[in-house]
């Protein structure tokens, strides 16, 4: 029997979403839930795998497992059996051959930046402290330019696997709410540190190092090294996948 979750956590204090052996992951404490629920050893898969300190509260996650169990009893046995900072939020049933990255149709990213003089206790988890003032509207024009399909080398890591650089963007928004910047930003899928790239040229946008018509420029160099810094893990979630 296979079942999708959807799972929230903080990343705090993980290193990222998949198995590596310097420190816990999300999938590691996963996969020990399952395997202490229902003694068997599983494999569980994920829409996207979140780098180290990002943080999640629509991840899509699968497993399958020998004995059936209803969907609820599998909910409340995860939630019992993993820490505070993950909580699985739904449990479906689905067919044997869903997979949630190849299935997923696009992902749905939120970077937020405190953009305020001092620190917030409460946010500084969640959010990167940028405490020059920026421009918003700069930053939402240099945001909008990178709608549709484009090569987005300038904005790749420079350890990212993709054997495709070209993705299409379906959305690409930024808000403001006193003193909280929130930049939305969904894909048919990313590459490895893309958001946070294109956070870290925003930020030059809004702080006036660079304008926002550069932004075709620098999507046609394909040229990381013509972009801004990479953001730090903190302000990044995985807010949503959708199938």
């Amino acid at each position: 029997m296979r079942f999708k979750l959807i799972v929230e956590y903080d990343g705090s204090d993980y290193h990222g979403w998949q198995i590596q052996p310097n420190g816990p992951t999300i999938q590691q404490t996963l996969e020990a839930a399952v395997a202490r629920f229902t003694g068997e050893t599983v494999r569980v898969a994920a829409a996207g795998r979140t780098d180290s300190g990002v943080h999640a509260a629509g991840q899509v996650v699968s497993f399958a497992v020998q004995v059936a169990r209803a969907p609820e009893v599998v909910q409340r046995a995860l939630n019992a059996l993993t820490p505070r900072d993950i909580s699985i939020t739904a449990v479906t049933a689905v067919a044997d051959d869903f997979d949630p990255r190849r299935a997923a149709r696009s992902r749905m990213y939120v970077y937020r930046i405190w953009n305020a003089r001092w620190p917030s206790p409460f946010w500084r988890r969640y959010a990167w402290h940028v405490a020059r003032p920026l421009d918003t509207e700069a930053m939402r024009a240099a945001a909008i330019a990178l709608m549709g399909e484009h090569d987005f080398s300038a904005f790749q890591a420079a350890d990212c696997d993709a054997d495709n650089p070209v993705r299409r963007v379906l959305r690409s928004e930024l808000e403001r709410r006193e003193p909280l910047i929130t930049y939305t930003v969904e894909a048919t899928a990313f590459l490895r540190h893309m958001v946070r790239n294109i956070v870290g040229t925003l930020v030059e946008v809004g702080s006036g190092e660079r304008s926002a018509d550069d932004l075709p420029g620098l999507l046609a160099s394909c040229d990381r090294t013509q972009a801004g810094p990479t953001a730090p893990a903190a302000g990044l979630c995985l807010q949503r996948v959708s199938y």
